[in-house]
């Protein structure tokens, strides 16, 4: 044997020996940019991240992936970027049936002469099911992986939300007064126990209490959820200081802010998340950090109903984690677009304290991402790209006329790119969302019930 081909044949023998030494994984899906949200926020071009089953077992750049594992499947997008899942902190799923129903009102209003009266018409489980299905289709769509829902017949919900592959914080509403599925708020308690027991250790339904807020919930009920999440330790979700008429009602009557008034009562002290916060003092903010309350801001609803501004900057600035919601889409906000909501929080922001620096990108991001996620204190499973987190991941197309030219990630996720440029979606590792077809729902059977929805609820309400 001459040199020549003993130095060929070792070359061999390596080549051989190094792909026998790479791991197996599932699914490595690659692109241009690779946005982590890990504790050092890397960015990272030409990434990949590699999954095996539910969760990440490595991320990096993409010559090291493609040396260190083999995939079963393969997902490369050059021109894109590789983002976490959004969370998506505060919205009402099945309420997108009514879309659009009422425009231009203040919240009082909006909910007392029309919402009340229009889901007593028309909210039963189908109408759940079908609505929450209309929403897991644009929120997959548009780049939502994990949200937090408080509406009726929340059983139907979850299963939906499973059906459809998205993850979910879902709970129950108790409410004071007969609702569409319980006349008792005591049936809604007994309920949402059921919700607790069913999905005690789900992979993707994390079940949660909803008392609606402490303008309508009896204070003797509202103890009573507190304790029932306590006892299952699971998560208490409620609104909170959305508007000033809740804040002047509530020292009018109670002599204490709503949220003085929740920790008066024992309803913080537990697993919190808590929408809005748009009227807290020093002193509420003060409660809320020491209860470790996670926050949802809704910059669209806030602004539609003119409910006011939430001190974002402040709230972060105390180590709150606030994170991001659309709010239900009937009239407080239109639509389940997250990236809206980014793009709106940051401006928000900049216009009402007269400081550009207020919010930047970067921040506004997070709290779509790892800051939400810890606003539902699940940021040690989603929410940023690290090894055995839960595989939640979404792709974003980088080749539109909007979206070039490119100079930092950040600016273009939260103010040039849209959720219509959401290509492709995982959750819990498996793929919800290629190429913009969802591959979990019938996109036409959903769009074609809301059709029919639309024509019943028009007749219930005697809309022309």
């Amino acid at each position: 044997m001459t040199v020549r081909s003993f130095k060929l044949c070792g070359l061999l023998v390596l080549s051989v020996l190094g792909a026998s030494a790479q791991t197996q994984v599932d699914t490595i899906w690659s692109a241009r940019w690779v946005v982590t949200m890990d504790a050092r926020r890397r960015v990272i071009e030409n990434g990949a991240v590699a999954v095996r089953g539910d969760h990440i077992v490595d991320v990096g750049a993409r010559a090291d992936i493609d040396r260190q594992y083999r995939a079963a499947q393969r997902l490369d997008r050059p021109e894109a970027i590789l983002a976490p899942g959004l969370v998506n902190t505060h919205t009402h799923a099945a309420m997108s049936l009514f879309r659009g129903i009422a425009d231009d009102m203040n919240l009082q209003d909006w909910l007392r002469k029309v919402m009340f009266p229009a889901e007593a018409k028309n909210v039963d489980r189908e109408f759940v099911r079908w609505g929450t299905r209309l929403a897991a289709l644009e929120m997959a769509l548009s780049g939502t992986t994990t949200y937090v829902d408080m509406y009726y017949f929340e059983d139907t919900v979850a299963e939906v939300t499973k059906q459809a592959g998205l993850r979910g914080m879902l709970g129950q509403t108790v409410i004071g007064f007969p609702a569409p599925d319980f006349k008792t708020p005591q049936a809604s308690l007994a309920a949402a126990e059921q919700l607790f027991k069913q999905y005690a250790n789900d992979p993707l339904i994390v079940p949660a209490v909803a008392p609606h807020a402490i303008y309508t919930v009896p204070n003797d009920i509202l103890q009573a959820t507190r304790a029932l999440s306590n006892r299952y330790q699971k998560p208490l979700v409620i609104h909170l200081s959305e508007t000033k008429t809740e804040n002047d009602e509530a020292l009018a009557e109670r002599k204490m802010t709503p949220t003085a008034a929740l920790e008066s009562l024992g309803v913080l002290t537990g697993w919190t998340l808590a929408a809005h916060g748009v009227w807290l003092s020093d002193a509420d903010m003060a409660i809320l950090k020491r209860r470790d309350t996670g926050l949802a801001h809704n910059p669209s609803s806030n602004m539609k109903l003119a409910s006011g501004v939430a001190s974002v900057g402040k709230i972060l600035g105390l180590g709150i984690a606030m994170g991001l919601g659309t709010d239900g889409v009937a009239g407080s906000n239109n639509d389940h677009n997250m990236f809206e909501e980014m793009d709106l929080a940051a401006k928000l922001q900049k216009v009402t304290t007269g400081d550009p620096r207020a919010l930047p990108a970067t921040q506004a991001f997070e709290m779509a991402t790892i800051t939400g996620a810890r606003a539902l204190r699940m940021d040690k499973l989603i929410g940023s790209f690290e090894k055995d987190k839960r595989a939640d991941m979404i792709v974003v197309n980088i080749a539109a006329p909007h979206a070039v030219p490119m100079y930092s990630v950040y600016s273009q996720l939260v103010y040039a790119l849209k959720g219509s440029d959401v290509t492709d979606v995982m959750v819990n590792g498996r793929t919800l969302v290629r190429d913009r077809r969802m591959l979990t729902l019938d996109a036409g059977a959903v769009l074609a019930k809301a059709a029919e929805y639309r024509e019943r609820i028009k007749k219930s309400l005697a809309m022309k």
